[in-house]
């Protein structure tokens, strides 16, 4: 059952950057937050209906032979393909970028000081375009 409280999922192998991450998000936000460290754990646990998924594109740090962040990418959007998200890279380069929205990712970002500050605002328009589009809907559901 669904609360409220919107939950956001953060996947992430990098264990400091990700509980820098929560920590942020749990201080700075009202949204639930859970991590995992593997593309693996996010999925098992999608039936939590997550409103949106931060995601890391390298995912093979601390173990070998795991989903890359592409892969879970797609197992994500083969689940459910209204799950808006956002990618994370420490890579800089177009190709990156390019490759996860061909994957259908809504954004990617680069891991940076500003991370977090992109990240709010990349969240905040997608929570507000969801908005609008559900009274719209309501709207037409009655004309």
């Amino acid at each position: 059952m669904k609360t409220n409280q919107q939950t956001v999922f953060l996947v992430d192998d990098d264990a400091v950057f990700l509980k820098l991450l929560a920590i942020d998000f749990q201080m700075q936000t009202n949204f639930k937050v859970l991590t995992f460290e593997t593309g693996e754990k996010c999925i098992e646990n999608l039936q939590l209906q997550p409103d949106l998924i931060i995601l890391d594109y390298h995912l093979d740090g601390v173990e070998k032979g795991v989903m890359n962040g592409i892969e879970t990418l797609d197992k994500i959007k083969d689940f459910n393909t209204t799950i808006p998200v956002i990618m994370l890279s420490s890579q800089d380069k177009i190709e990156v970028a390019i490759d996860c929205m061909h994957h259908k990712a809504h954004d990617y970002i680069v891991k940076s000081e500003t991370a977090f500050l992109k990240l709010q605002n990349n969240i905040q328009s997608i929570f507000n375009f969801k908005q609008v589009e559900k009274k719209l809907n309501w709207y037409m559901d009655r004309m």
